[in-house]
């Protein structure tokens, strides 16, 4: 995907719960030119939704918001949370400044004190109708990054007819519902989850969901 603006954007997903939406936010990320989607925590995914999306986004994997946030600022990107704090500006307001991630909160609790403490500032949807309190992650994401690419200047992808031209699938990008890692993290990631494990935070009883939807549980309605 190619971008002449010099400004990039990310999606941080973290701690965030309800099932299939990681490949609907992933359709939503390619469609309004996100560079990297940063998974933070679990690698697996589920790709459900995305309708091919994936194969041209890119994913990288941390286990921690802090080294999430350590490249971030080594690439010299604005930290944004996505949502309602007293010094949260509007989203049309444009109150960008520079290659900005966006950091979403759990629909049900919003985000977390650990996740404020990474942003370097908020932003939030106005809402004009009275029948819900929030609106779905990625519908709130949507919205947010076609703000942002509409401020930073990307270039409108081509149509033919009455969609917009698809990019031929990256060379050698292969179907998957992980983010790859070396060996190394690998097993700081299987130390981490046995530890999580004992507080309940992963499902070990191997009901519910399949392995390779680990992360269906960070979306929830």
């Amino acid at each position: 995907m190619e971008n002449r603006s010099g400004f990039e954007s990310y999606v941080v997903v973290h701690n965030i719960a309800k099932r299939h939406n990681v490949g609907t936010l992933a359709r939503s990320a390619t469609a309004f030119g996100v560079s990297e989607v940063i998974l933070v925590g679990r690698r697996d995914f589920n790709a459900f939704g995305s309708h091919g999306s994936t194969s041209h986004l890119r994913f990288r994997h941390f286990h921690s918001l802090s080294d999430a946030r350590l490249f971030l600022k080594e690439r010299d990107c604005d930290i944004c949370g996505v949502e309602i704090t007293d010094n949260a500006v509007a989203v049309n307001q444009h109150p960008f400044k520079k290659s900005t991630a966006f950091l979403l909160g759990n629909e049900g609790t919003g985000l977390s004190a650990k996740e404020c403490e990474i942003c370097d500032f908020f932003v939030y949807i106005p809402q004009y109708g009275c029948g819900t309190a929030s609106l779905n992650v990625t519908v709130a994401a949507s919205i947010v990054l076609h703000h942002f690419g509409v401020w930073a200047g990307f270039a409108e992808r081509s149509r033919d007819g009455n969609k917009f031209i698809v990019a031929e699938r990256p060379v050698n990008q292969v179907r998957r519902n992980y983010c790859a890692e070396m060996s190394d993290a690998i097993i700081e990631e299987r130390k981490l989850k046995r530890e999580n494990a004992s507080n309940g935070f992963f499902d070990e009883s191997g009901k519910g969901d399949s392995p390779s939807n680990l992360l269906d549980g960070l979306f929830s309605e």
